[in-house]
């Protein structure tokens, strides 16, 4: 099984632009979020996917491999079916461009789920973690996502999933971790198939794999990312290096 990780790198940023080019002890955000995509070891290759010449040509001149967009694409995914789809792989991870402290349990979980797959029915792996803060659950900045017995997502959602009719009951809620695991076929058909309405309402694509049948496991986890979102994030991130 030939199992490969992309980082998306897009160069433009609402919140804190040309962020991955930013300096973080000597080496960019994207350049050492590469190294530790690398470092990690679980990978037989790790591609950065991007719009941005100045993102490919840093990573080729440290002696990584770059794949340049060629189209506008809308979600993640998107952009890495197009970049994936000649490349002889199984298993493809989305590694996030902004996480340059990558935990490489969390990876491994993903994969894992492939490893033991033997039948092959699962198309993503993804992961969650227990929240419990009334706060943090209603928050729709919090990716809500409920799961059958067997760990497969049945859906996901920025408002609070299950409704708490009955408090009483156990219920646990779990926020979604962006950490994506895919089988190439499975990211090639969701490349080709039009955008439903679910996935148009909440903003959210995996809502687009579930609507077209596509089986999500979901694996349980306690990490927690440490990502560069703002100039003051990149202050701390400073800080740990």
């Amino acid at each position: 099984m030939k199992i490969i990780a992309v980082i998306p790198a897009r160069y433009a940023s609402t919140r804190f632009p040309a962020k991955l080019m930013q300096d973080l002890g000597g080496k960019t955000v994207i350049l050492r979020t590469f190294e530790a995509a690398v470092n990690t070891q679980l990978f037989d290759d790790v591609f950065v996917v991007t719009d941005s010449d100045l993102i490919f040509k840093e990573i080729e001149k440290n002696g990584g491999k770059s794949i340049m967009s060629i189209k506008e694409h809308e979600s993640g995914s998107d952009r890495i079916a197009e970049a994936i789809e000649n490349l002889d792989v199984d298993v493809v991870v989305n590694v996030q461009g902004d996480e340059p402290f990558i935990n490489k349990e969390p990876l491994q979980k993903v994969i894992e789920v492939f490893k033991n797959d033997l039948e092959k029915k699962v198309d993503l792996a993804s992961l969650m973690r227990e929240i419990t803060d009334w706060e943090a659950i209603e928050n729709p900045n919090n990716v809500k996502v409920i799961v059958d017995q067997n760990g497969l997502a049945l859906y996901f959602s920025r408002s609070v999933i299950p409704y708490p009719r009955e408090k009483n009951v156990g219920v646990r809620y779990f926020q979604h971790i962006g950490i994506y695991a895919f089988r190439k076929a499975a990211l090639m058909d969701f490349y080709r198939l039009p955008m439903q309405s679910l996935e148009a309402s909440e903003k959210l694509e995996q809502l687009r794999y579930l609507e077209y049948g596509k089986k999500i496991k979901m694996v349980e986890t306690t990490h927690v990312g440490i990502g560069i979102d703002t100039p003051e994030d990149l202050e701390k991130a400073r800080l740990m290096l």
